[in-house]
């Protein structure tokens, strides 16, 4: 009785203290987050968008933390997200109330001040679709309302105040390949308020990428635009589209297309328009999409719709007849500055395939294009034309190349930052080469069906820790020109976020989060996470305190690249995922954090490895299990290393875990499409990379190999 009335005296304290965080969270002045609120460059007390404002700049006009202080920033609090397995993600924030997606799209509301957990919404995202290892990157807040792309397709609007389920609809095609993980873009036209998403899914099976945009209000359907054509025989849906299946050869529809909108979404209101980055082309291989050639229109491309009625009003191309994953849906920024002399309204762009573009957004004319990382596919952007001019053989004609960047990019996902303060943008770059080989593969012989949706052959082999580097770059867009770059650790770090400080922000891989001179790059301030990330940070402002907050956690998409994401230790479900904010003069402790381990591959002496069966599930795991599990079963994320994992030792665990979805709760989805000979070729498979050590002459062989192909594509360059 005592033990009863304990638990109703808690569970009351519990739900006492939960409504006095809802009611001084509440009590705070409620701001309007519209169009002037997301336009006021000036205000930087709340943080409501992905990029914080319309213009994506990742900037704020606050300065109470600055280069002079900045040494002062502790931290505060910070939350752990244990129920969630990817952080990703951007947070938002609006009246002291910090809101994130994360993991499978789960929602949660945040206490800026405290970190107090008030609210938490998951919309249980549908098995299929939790395949995929990318997460959730963001959210939108509009008038009260968060709105947040699900995994599974599907668009969701919730009450702010209490996660209340508004509406939702389902954005995506039931059975087809495309999925959310790009945060939604909220504006108002002269027709209302609307919600503009788009999906990812170009790297599946016949994938044909398009936009859509819903009343803000009930969720229904205003307009949806196609970024690639579909089969001439149905007829185009808008005379765009007619006039880019011109620029298309064979039957491309068949296959989709590709040039899926992940990302990159941006509204601009002096222009009442709306800008598209598109992905790769579907196959990434040109020849087997378009065997004619062809620029493969909308692919790689920047699309400007008009905000209305998604009525289509220009594009630039960044890669024409992409045949690489050079994908546009990177970031796009908008700045207002003088060129030539002239006011001129720009966007940035700093897009996979290592060039740094300026765009006049009235016309869409490239104003200017410079390599910002190393490049090896094209040697410079034709100005009068618009158009890369390209190398001999970087299109792999003769069955093989190797090229930078390579399918990473120079700049991925991450955003980068822009300061009207010192003028510079700064790019969180990539220098990673790419080997591409469609040996054997005629538009004749390939079937996206049976060997795979690329058009290229996979690659089976680890990246060692040393194939690339990255580095913080500082990059002035109006000269085109690098001012300072900082080198980061590993392959790929955080996004950016600049402020009026006089600072850039940035976590990185190794679990460090620094600050950063705005104008000299140096390193004014550090802080151990306790784990890597690549999410990036957003500052606000509590009752005249500035707050800094950052997501810390490991897994997406560095988790495929084998030894090279693994080389930090942040692998298994040992290292937490949380959510901390810093304050000038915070004192707060994180809690213990399990040091950096890097898993040891157990074996059974008893297993005898089948070669036969082995080279089968070498198949198998590179379609479906790469993407989590990493590159030739070497993990380099959250999810755990098969080699050092006793579950495939056993075939009946390992069944009821693959097949049957023993670990559905966990985020290993099933996979009842497996034979029990699928299963027992996994295990030879990870069995022998278990067992693999690589001999001094096998890397010998590798590397000889490396330089072979690099030195026939200089040879090709030089001779053409």
């Amino acid at each position: 009785m005592q033990f009863g009335t304990g638990i109703r005296r808690a569970c009351g304290a519990a739900v006492t203290l939960a409504l006095v965080l809802l009611a001084a969270a509440s009590a705070r002045a409620q701001t309007v987050i519209d169009n002037a609120a997301l336009a006021n460059e000036t205000d930087g007390t709340n943080w409501p968008e992905y990029g914080r404002l319309f213009d994506e700049q990742r900037y704020s006009p606050l300065d109470q933390i600055n280069r002079t202080n900045v040494k002062r920033l502790g931290l505060v609090w910070s939350l752990d997200l244990p129920d969630v397995w990817n952080v990703s993600s951007a947070p938002v924030e609006v009246d002291g109330v910090i809101y994130l997606a994360v993991g499978f799209s789960v929602v949660k509301a945040v206490d800026a001040a405290t970190g107090k957990l008030l609210w938490s919404y998951d919309p249980h995202c549908a098995p299929a679709k939790m395949r995929l290892a990318w997460g959730i990157r963001g959210l939108a807040f509009w008038k009260g309302r968060l709105y947040v792309g699900v995994q599974d397709g599907r668009l969701l609007a919730l009450d702010a105040k209490s996660g209340q389920l508004l509406w939702q609809t389902q954005t995506t095609e039931p059975g087809d390949h495309r999925y959310i993980t790009g945060a939604p873009r909220v504006f108002e036209t002269h027709s209302g308020p609307k919600v503009l998403i788009g999906h990812g899914g170009g790297d599946y099976p016949h994938v044909r990428g398009y936009v859509s945009a819903y009343d803000a209000d009930d969720g229904h359907l205003v307009w949806r635009f196609y970024t690639v054509p579909g089969n001439p025989a149905d007829g185009f849906e808008n005379p765009a589209l007619a006039m880019a299946a011109k620029t298309w050869t064979g039957e491309w529809w068949k296959y989709g297309g590709g040039a899926a909108a992940w990302n990159a979404l941006t509204y601009d209101p002096a222009f009442n328009r709306v800008y598209i980055g598109t992905d790769n082309g579907l196959p990434w291989n040109r020849k087997l999409r378009s065997p004619g050639g062809g620029d493969n229109l909308f692919v790689s491309s920047i699309i400007a719709l008009d905000a209305d009625t998604g009525r289509y009003v220009w594009h630039y191309q960044t890669t024409p007849g992409e045949t690489w994953d050079y994908s546009s849906a990177m970031d796009m920024v908008l700045i207002d500055a003088p060129l030539d002399g002239q006011p001129r309204k720009l966007l940035l762009q700093a897009p996979k395939n290592g060039f740094f573009y300026v765009i006049d957004r009235a016309t869409g004319k490239l104003l200017s294009a410079e390599k910002f990382t190393k490049v090896t596919w094209a040697d410079h952007v034709d100005l009068k034309t618009g158009r890369p001019v390209e190398y001999p053989g970087v299109r792999y004609e003769h069955g093989e190349a190797l090229i930078w960047p390579g399918a990473g990019g120079g700049h991925n996902w991450q955003p980068m930052a822009y300061s009207p303060a010192t003028g510079l943008a700064y790019v969180p770059v990539q220098v990673l080469p790419g080997y591409y080989d469609d040996r054997g593969y005629t538009p004749a012989t390939w079937s996206m069906d049976r060997d795979g949706p690329l058009g290229i052959h996979a690659f089976f082999d680890d990246i060692p820790k040393n194939a690339g580097h990255s580095s913080l770059l500082a990059w002035d867009p109006l000269k085109q020109r690098k001012v300072w770059e900082v080198p980061t650790p590993g392959i790929s770090d955080g996004g950016l976020m600049a402020t009026a400080g006089g600072l850039v922000f940035q976590g990185q891989i190794d679990g460090k989060f620094l600050a950063h001179d705005a104008a000299t790059g140096e390193t004014l301030w550090t802080y151990d996470l306790g784990v890597g990330t690549q999410a990036p940070p957003i500052t606000y402002q509590v009752d005249g305190k500035q707050y800094v907050s950052i997501l810390a956690g490991w897994a997406g998409g560095p988790m495929l690249m084998g030894s090279a994401s693994a080389q930090f230790g942040w692998v298994g479900r040992g290292h937490p995922r949380r959510l901390l904010t810093f304050a000038l003069d915070g004192d707060a402790r994180l809690p213990p954090t399990p040091p950096p381990a890097l898993p040891q591959p157990l074996d059974d002496p008893v297993f005898k490895v089948d070669p036969a069966l082995a080279a089968r599930g070498q198949r198998i795991y590179a379609q479906y299990c790469t993407i989590c599990h990493g590159v030739a079963v070497v993990a380099g994320g959250y999810a755990p290393d098969l080699r050092a994992s006793g579950v495939p030792l056993d075939h009946a665990a390992f069944a009821a875990i693959v097949r049957d979805g023993g670990l559905l709760a966990r985020g290993m989805p099933p996979f009842p499409e497996f034979s029990d000979q699928d299963l027992s070729a996994l295990q030879h498979y990870i069995r022998e990379r278990a067992r693999t050590k690589p001999s001094a002459w096998a890397q010998l062989e590798s590397a000889v190999h490396f330089l072979w192909v690099l030195l026939k594509m200089k040879l090709a360059q030089w001779f053409g």
